[in-house]
């Protein structure tokens, strides 16, 4: 896949990601959050399929946000649906259970402590937690020993590094999520020609 596709695609997802969930949490409009999750689902999952380093972030993702419960909108189903059916549609990569173990742990640290009312007196973890910082911590680790690797072309056995240039996808994803959610309700009350409140 292009370099500049991937880069068009990480965006939108973050953006439709997080549009989709304000839909359904702040609006209670199922009709766009599913319709908005799904293109999101479809997005992310022929990243997957075209993209090595794509298929780690956002099973990860998956992973993490199975494995903390936060999956608990008929819209994530769906967005789900629609990505796990396009990666066994149209298949996968070889992926290295230890990478995305590391990848899965990351997400699965963000989602805990994102929204935690234990860490919420706590400054520095509040903001980390707030913008998940733990699978970005990850994602620059493994794209560094990626470049690292190109280098000098040493290896850590059954680790996969990321391309240093999956950083700068991730952010382009992960500033893609802040702006939909910076400008959701002035976007939804353009899309339903609403007054604002």
């Amino acid at each position: 896949m292009e370099y500049y596709i991937l880069a068009l695609f990480y965006s939108l997802s973050g953006f439709l990601m997080k549009f989709s969930d304000d839909a359904f949490d702040e609006r209670l409009d199922k009709k766009l959050a599913i319709i908005t999750g799904i293109l999101c689902g479809v997005l992310i999952g022929i990243l997957a399929v075209s993209n090595l380093d794509a298929a780690y972030i956002f099973f990860a993702i998956l992973i993490g946000t199975l494995l903390s419960k936060k999956i608990d909108g008929v819209h994530h189903i769906l967005t789900l649906l629609a990505f796990v059916s396009i990666t066994l549609i149209m298949g996968l990569p070889f992926l290295s259970i230890s990478t995305l173990l590391i990848c899965s742990l990351g997400a699965y640290l963000d989602e805990i402590g994102n929204d935690n009312p234990d860490l919420e007196k706590y400054r520095f973890w509040n903001f980390f937690f707030k913008y998940r910082f733990t699978l970005k911590v990850v994602i620059v680790l493994l794209g560094l020993g990626g470049y690292i690797q190109s280098l000098t072309g040493l290896s850590l056995p059954y680790i996969d590094f990321l391309s240093i240039s999956t950083i700068f996808y991730f952010i382009l994803f992960e500033v893609s999520y802040e702006l939909s959610g910076y400008s959701f309700s002035r976007i939804y009350q353009g899309i339903y020609n609403l007054k604002p409140n």
